[in-house]
């Protein structure tokens, strides 16, 4: 409802909007309320279904390799090769269990994780109203998925804002709603008496003072207001319309390889058959082996070594750092991120302030303004009828309680249990200050009036010269504008009152002015450190936050970045096109004034610039961000809805956790990088082979057993890069898959192993008369079996990752497994299954000299064009 009629209810006075609303201050009837509950549905933010096992494992089906495998094992059994498609079929299973039940691992820990919201909320309803006399309207608590619009509602502090409301009555109520604007500080909320101007936007909107949104919280005094717009009409709920992309940046590149290689391989046995029958016109007893070479190109083993190398990723994180991660494609998307945007308030900072400095009349360092600051912090609480904590007056009496130093090496001085409270008028955001009378141990009849608040309001009330008010003004101004909140101290003496009248607001004049005590954000813990170590790592640091320009550079510049020249401001990003934001975003680090729909402005615009962006945040403000991100991370202490949407949420120090992830998805990209580029290179230019044979020979190099056993042979091997870590232990640039650079470069080295294989078939073809007899067939396709297994194991070794030709390292699980692959294409053919398999071992030496000859050129061709790559190459290939 607040979604259409914003403006219009913001615009009106309280009366106006409840006839609008059609209700009353006295709340509704019980009818009425069952009638509008079955109108509007309940009052709950919109909830994400957990997918079951059933639902994963069809969603990987869709995958476009899983699909064609499908096809293959469907082609596979019309034509009678039932291993195969046995084969297949197996691979398919594996990989989607495997991915499913990660997954569903990690949901099952966020979903033990989840927070309890609000369960109640004390409503004013009336039973029936046409009873005579009418009844009175009872408050009760409901809970608070009961809530209608057009009810009347009661605020108290502590509580959570269970809705979108407009303000009936008001005693000095704050609200805090940082996670809906980001703003650090509370803000006073109070009704409004008169029509006001429709608001311009979001950002106009929560600065409406007569209106609190759903998930904001009330810091002090009450209210009594009406609810305007419940569940998915709320401003809460529309940061969850925000659907995430249907594919991650991983995915899409790998659905992009995947593509391009499906067209090539449904060309693949029309290719054999019609090369065939120019040759020899078998016609469709060749189909069989066109199916093999189809096989034989496809990446079979992609989808189980990419799931294990994540979930073996995913597992380590949960295990050894206590970071979940909720789609396993989000580990490669963090290893390819090269941006990432901050939320500030509650991530980069613990949205505590602490203070920074206390100053006197003349803005010198004076420990003793902290302790007048202090008194007053500490009997207004006392003294208050309803304490409530207010986050400034704790980090008041906390750097009171340390002996933070003032600026100039001494301590404030203590004694402030020592004295005597009086009285106290408590903080009034209409005054926007609190009075604390204490009496000092030593002078009976002596009251001590301790005035704390804004500096404008306190000034106001201080006996002095206009030029002096002035200067304290500009120099305050000064201080805002750093970034720095500022509080306000003054004094007075008075004689105890032996009437025992109770002071007031009339006795907060002709004060003496003390001094100002600032205040800056806390930051979190491990914070600079790992943001300056992102900086250094290739990943661009930037900050989005609802609060003020000034503490948003601050900040920046406590956290030991570079704030840059300018900062985008919420009012700057409307009036700039998509493309001219896209423009702007690169080169900017502080993005102030954001709003949910700014924030994911922002986010849209790095991306459609080419950029790999990923989200960190913990409020539902950050909702549309997280969603529209490559991917979503949250600390574990984000609300509920933030770690739903998340795709990693950190753990306790998530700082540390952030670094650990980053590593890990860095590895986990490597290692597809170089699994795709060693089986897809291999493969090619096995197929290019076998189409060119078919042309050169009246028979088939290989049977399609042969094939489809040394193809499974070759995939075996391959899950060794499930359990590799190749590269650096900890890469120093985003691990990003280019789709049209790896298409080139399995390209490149594809038509350099056909090249190889053609070799091959020369040197077979001289030494052995193939077309004599099955017995000359069967050397043949035993030497092009034994050679084609060893050139995969070269493959594996020498093309694996490209940091192995700077930094000698001890053999790993993928040379132990080109090791054995090389060792079964030589014992095999030797072994009783070789004859099984129409292969017999009599090659002369010379046909095994001339072979080792094409390997050893073959091995150094790689060498020299995996050299070349790595000159050629951009850094993050490397």
């Amino acid at each position: 409802m607040l979604q259409e009629h914003a403006a219009g209810l913001a615009a009106h006075a309280p009366l106006t909007a409840l006839r609008r609303l059609e209700a009353g201050p006295r709340g509704l009837t019980e009818a009425e309320a069952a009638e509008r509950l079955a109108r509007y549905g309940e009052n709950a933010p919109p909830s994400w279904r957990t997918p079951s096992l059933w639902g994963r494992l069809v969603r990987g089906v869709r995958d476009p390799f899983t699909a064609v495998l499908l096809c293959l094992a469907a082609v596979s059994t019309a034509v009678g090769s039932l291993g195969a498609a046995g084969v297949i079929a197996a691979l398919v299973t594996v990989s989607c269990v495997l991915r499913a039940c990660g997954e569903l691992r990690a949901d099952r820990s966020v979903a033990g994780l989840r927070a309890l919201l609000a369960g109640t909320v004390t409503v004013v309803r009336r039973p029936d109203a046409d009873a005579v006399p009418p009844l009175s309207p009872l408050p009760r608590e409901l809970p608070v998925g009961e809530l209608v619009p057009g009810d009347v509602i009661r605020l108290g502090p502590g509580d959570l804002v269970p809705a979108d409301v407009l303000l009936l009555r008001s005693t000095g109520l704050v609200v805090h709603q940082a996670p809906l604007t980001g703003e650090s500080g509370p803000l006073p909320k109070h009704r409004a008496d008169a029509a006001a101007v429709p608001p311009a936007g979001d950002t106009e909107l929560f600065e409406q003072p007569h209106l609190c949104f759903q998930g904001s919280s009330v810091v002090a005094g009450g209210g009594t207001a009406v609810v305007i717009a419940t569940g998915a009409a709320t401003r809460l709920a529309a940061g969850h319309r925000h659907a995430r992309p249907a594919h991650g940046a991983f995915d899409r590149s790998v659905r992009g390889i995947a593509w391009t290689l499906v067209r090539f391989m449904l060309l693949t046995p029309p290719l054999a058959l019609a090369a065939d029958a120019a040759v020899s016109g078998h016609g469709v007893q060749i189909l069989p082996f066109a199916v093999a070479v189809a096989v034989s190109l496809t990446p079979e083993m992609l989808p189980v070594v990419m799931t294990a190398v994540l979930a073996r990723g995913a597992v380590a994180l949960a295990r050894e750092h206590r970071v979940i991660v909720r789609r396993l494609s989000a580990l490669p998307d963090l290893g390819a991120m090269d941006v990432l945007c901050f939320d500030k308030t509650g991530t980069l900072t613990q949205d505590r302030p602490v203070v920074d400095q206390a100053l006197d009349a003349e803005c010198a360092p004076d420990p003793a303004v902290l302790r007048w600051a202090a008194l007053n912090a500490l009997w207004t609480v006392r003294l208050a009828e309803n304490p409530v904590p207010d986050a400034l007056d704790e980090a008041v009496l906390h750097a009171a309680a340390k002996g933070v130093r003032a600026g100039d090496g001494s301590d404030p001085e203590p004694g402030a249990e020592a004295w005597e409270g009086v009285a106290a008028v408590p903080f009034d955001p209409v005054r926007r200050l609190s009075m604390a009378v204490v009496r000092e141990p030593g002078r009976p009849g002596v009251h001590t009036l301790v005035v704390k608040g804004a500096v404008e309001t306190v000034l106001e009330r201080c006996a002095l010269p206009e030029a002096d008010r002035e200067a304290l003004c500009a120099a305050a101004a000064r201080y805002a504008s750093d970034g720095l909140r500022l509080l306000a101290v003054a004094t007075a003496e008075r004689r105890s009152r032996a009437d025992g009248r109770p002071y007031g607001v009339a006795d907060e004049r002709g004060l003496t002015f003390v001094g100002l005590v600032t205040l800056r954000d806390s930051l979190t813990e491990d914070a600079p450190e790992v943001l300056r170590a992102l900086s250094g790592r290739g990943v661009d640091v930037k900050i989005l936050t609802g609060d003020d320009p000034g503490t948003a550079v601050r900040t920046c510049r406590e956290l030991g970045l570079d704030p840059g020249g300018d900062v985008l401001t919420a009012r700057r990003i409307d009036a700039l096109s998509d493309s001219e934001l896209a423009r702007a975003a690169g080169p900017t680090r502080l993005f102030a004034r954001c709003t949910p729909r700014h924030k994911a402005r922002v986010v849209a615009a790095l991306q459609a610039d080419g950029r790999t962006t990923g989200f960190l945040g913990d409020g539902v403000n950050d909702l549309a961000a997280l969603r529209a991100a490559d991917v979503a991370l949250c600390p574990r202490g984000a609300v509920a809805p933030v770690r739903e949407s998340a795709d990693v949420v950190l753990g306790e120090r998530p700082f540390a956790g952030l670094g650990h992830a980053l590593d890990s998805g860095r590895r986990a990209g490597v290692s597809l990088t170089s699994y795709l580029r060693v089986t897809l290179s291999s493969q090619l230019g096995n197929a290019l082979a076998m189409l060119a044979a078919a042309l050169l020979f009246p028979f088939v190099p290989m049977l399609p057993a042969q094939v489809l056993v040394q193809n499974l042979f070759f995939d075996a091997a391959q899950l060794a890069f499930a359990f590799d870590r190749c590269g650096p232990a900890s890469p120093s640039g985003p691990a990003v898959l280019r789709p049209g650079r790896i298409l080139r470069f399995i390209t490149a080295f594809g038509l350099l192993n056909a090249a190889a294989d053609l070799a091959t078939f020369a040197v077979l073809a001289l030494t052995v008369d193939g077309a004599a007899d099955e017995t000359g067939q069967a050397l043949f396709h035993a030497g092009w079996f034994t050679e084609n297994l060893l050139t995969q194991a070269m493959v594996m070794v020498l093309l694996r990752a490209v940091p192995r030709f700077r930094r000698p390292a001890r053999p790993g699980p993928v040379a132990l497994a080109a090791l054995l692959l090389a060792a079964t294409g030589v014992l095999l053919p030797l072994t009783a299954l070789g004859p099984a398999l129409g292969m017999v071992t009599a090659l002369t030496p010379l046909s095994y000299a001339l072979l080792a000859l094409v390997l050893l050129l073959y091995g150094a061709a790689l060498v020299a064009a995996m050299r070349r790559y790595v000159r050629e190459g951009p850094a993050d290939d490397r």
